[in-house]
């Protein structure tokens, strides 16, 4: 979009959704501003054009948008709080080149794929997340969340607009409530805002029962009719299922009573293992990288079968990283791991390197660095309990590493799909808020989200209040194992593969002939096992095989 003003031409580019467009349209307004369309596109550039850089702190959305002042010759670019939507540089030649997939730069000329030693760091130390502000390739970059950056003829610069800060808490337990209530409700009803035909996705886990109890009443206060909610299976799911610590219960009891007490139009999406493993390339294709396996494809899948019926879905991810959720805030041997304990395989993770390579790249030198270069940025204050302390830590790792890689699964399994989704939960006024809250109150009665479950008592069924976290559901259907280890086995027949460049064979043909309990704990996460990491290093292959990176260490 193209816009003149006062004798001065700006020229936007942008992708993503600006929640409060309303209130921001309504201020331009009042400063003299006219519209000529209903989008945000043209609220965003007209905001730009009045408030220059701090436009930033004007918006509540998810984006990443470039702005070129023609007058200055200055390219002014920026990422939403916690970089749901994704923006990558680099510069070539003396030009400034960006995009929303690293793909996308390599057609411009000289762009290089090289992976060098950080790279390798970036792709078996910390895959499938990353430092941000870095990717695998040599001088391809991110602009990190909450930054904007500077280009014109004094080079190139970033700033931080927004980050965690640390405060003393003094609300009382009853405002601590109304308030963290006041802010989810407000984050999903702006979300549901939209043009196109909206949804949720519905596991019967707290979360996504949470979006979907609210956005309900506002399709009953809007008339709007019964609220449509998806959930994905998988084929046999029901006789294959396997109790686990991480996965303690299945999920279809639990849609059956959200169902019923919301009066939702549900839907259930059944996949097949053969689609789980078909898709494993597109999925490395959204990324430009290999990623969470089936855990990636599966998503994918399940948006590309919902996209016929709805173009927007809320899902409640981020409420485990807000809210406290996951196992290791809790589990004493992730607590005392001295690294990210989401990735606590690192002596598998080195074992598994090419021996060659293994000999030049330490990866637990460089996990140590990434880990301690950001709990540097915690601020720990003197009135913390040792608990809240310990837990700002572990919080803010989470926030910015954990959750970043799941943003990034979201974003980009969606939107290879064309579909959209939203996350209410990552509304950056209700995680700066819970930021604050002492662990002693955010874990209340010492459960995993107990803030969160007290606050919902009265409004979700008792049983789903009460149901341990369940991770997003994946197939426990042996024919997945037998499929990904042929893929797998047809891999490793070929000497040169080029995984066989990177990774040491005999580990791999190790982790074949064990089903991959070789690899004594998930390469990533809480699902990463088995199937999984054979997906995994399939997906290594196809990336070799596709992006054709040079190798420079």
């Amino acid at each position: 979009m193209i816009e003149n003003f006062e004798n001065n031409q700006y020229t936007i580019v942008y992708n993503g959704q600006i929640y409060n467009t309303a209130e921001l349209k309504e201020t331009l307004t009042e400063k003299g501003f006219t519209f000529s369309t209903h989008s945000d596109t043209e609220v965003l550039l007209k905001g730009f054009i009045a408030y220059g850089y701090d436009i930033v702190s004007h918006l509540n959305g998810i984006f990443a948008f470039a702005v070129w002042d023609s007058k200055k010759e200055e390219l002014f670019l920026a990422r939403d709080h916690f970089g749901v939507k994704p923006l990558f540089y680099t510069q070539v030649d003396n030009h400034f080149v960006f995009a929303s997939e690293i793909k996308a730069l390599f057609q411009f000329p000289n762009v290089e794929k090289i992976v060098n030693d950080q790279g390798l760091g970036e792709l078996f130390g910390i895959g499938p997340s990353h430092t941000p502000g870095t990717t695998v390739f040599k001088n391809i970059f991110e602009l990190k969340p909450a930054h904007f950056a500077i280009y014109n003829q004094s080079g190139f610069s970033t700033k931080r607009y927004w980050k965690f800060i640390s405060r003393e808490y003094t609300d009382n337990f009853n405002t601590t409530c109304e308030k963290v209530r006041f802010l989810l409700q407000d984050a999903i009803s702006k979300q549901l805002v939209s043009d196109v035909p909206l949804c949720t996705f519905l596991s019967g886990g707290l979360d996504s029962s949470i979006i979907t109890a609210y956005a309900s009443q506002y399709y009953k206060e809007h008339n709007l009719g019964p609220l449509p909610t998806y959930s994905v299976d998988y084929i046999d799911n029901d006789k294959n299922f396997v109790k686990s610590d991480f996965q303690p219960n299945s999920d279809s009891h639990y849609i059956e009573l959200m169902k019923n007490r919301f009066h939702t139009k549900h839907h259930t999406i059944v996949l097949d293992t053969p689609e789980l493993a078909d898709s494993l390339m597109d999925a490395m294709i959204a990324r430009d990288l290999p990623g969470m396996a089936d855990v990636d494809s599966s998503l994918l899948l399940f948006c590309k079968n919902v996209k016929p019926y709805a173009t927007v879905a809320l899902t409640g991810e981020c409420a485990d990283e807000i809210f406290g959720g996951y196992p290791w805030f809790f589990r004493e041997d992730a607590l005392s791991s001295h690294t990210f304990p989401w990735s606590i395989a690192i002596k598998e993770r080195q074992d598994l390197l090419h021996p060659d390579i293994s000999k030049k790249i330490n990866l637990k030198d460089y996990i140590d660095f990434r880990y301690h270069e950001s709990l540097d940025e915690v601020t720990i204050l003197d009135c913390d309990s040792k608990e809240t302390a310990e837990k700002r830590k572990i919080s803010y790792l989470t926030l910015n590493w954990f959750m970043q890689t799941l943003l990034d699964r979201s974003d980009r399994m969606a939107m290879y799909q064309g579909f959209e989704l939203r996350v209410p939960f990552c509304d950056y006024r209700l995680a700066e808020y819970l930021w604050n809250i002492p662990w002693e109150i955010k874990a209340l009665n010492g459960r995993e989200k107990g803030l969160l479950r007290f606050i919902m008592k009265d409004i979700l069924p008792e049983e789903i209040v009460d149901r341990k976290k369940s991770p997003y559901p994946k197939t426990h259907n042996p024919t997945y194992l037998k499929r990904v280890k042929e893929m797998l086995n047809e891999i490793m027949k070929n000497p040169n593969a080029p995984i066989c460049q990177l990774l040491n064979r005999n580990q791999i043909m190790e982790i074949l002939e064990t089903n991959g309990t070789s690899f004594a704990r998930p390469w990533f996460g809480q699902l990463m096992t088995g199937p999984q990491l054979m997906a995994y290093l399939c997906q290594v292959n196809m990336w070799l095989e596709r992006y054709e990176p040079r190798i420079e260490i």
